[in-house]
């Protein structure tokens, strides 16, 4: 059996929610993302990232509703 000491654990999903807010911000720290890249997987960077994109639209969506209301 092979020993994966070395590998570091699977990011959780909170964690790519917070790395992908990260990004729509544009900021990043560069010891941040080393971690990320090295924990997260692409399935859960791009699910998060359609979450996010989502939570964005619906937010300006309702802030212009509001706004012209």
């Amino acid at each position: 059996m092979k020993d994966n000491s070395d590998r570091p654990a699977k990011g959780t999903f909170m964690q790519a929610m917070k790395a992908v807010s990260w990004a729509f911000f544009g900021v990043r720290k560069h010891t941040d993302h080393d971690h990320d890249a090295a924990t997260l997987t692409m399935g859960q960077v791009i699910i998060a990232g359609i979450i996010g994109a989502a939570l964005f639209v619906g937010g300006v969506l309702l802030l212009v509703k509001f706004v012209t209301s």
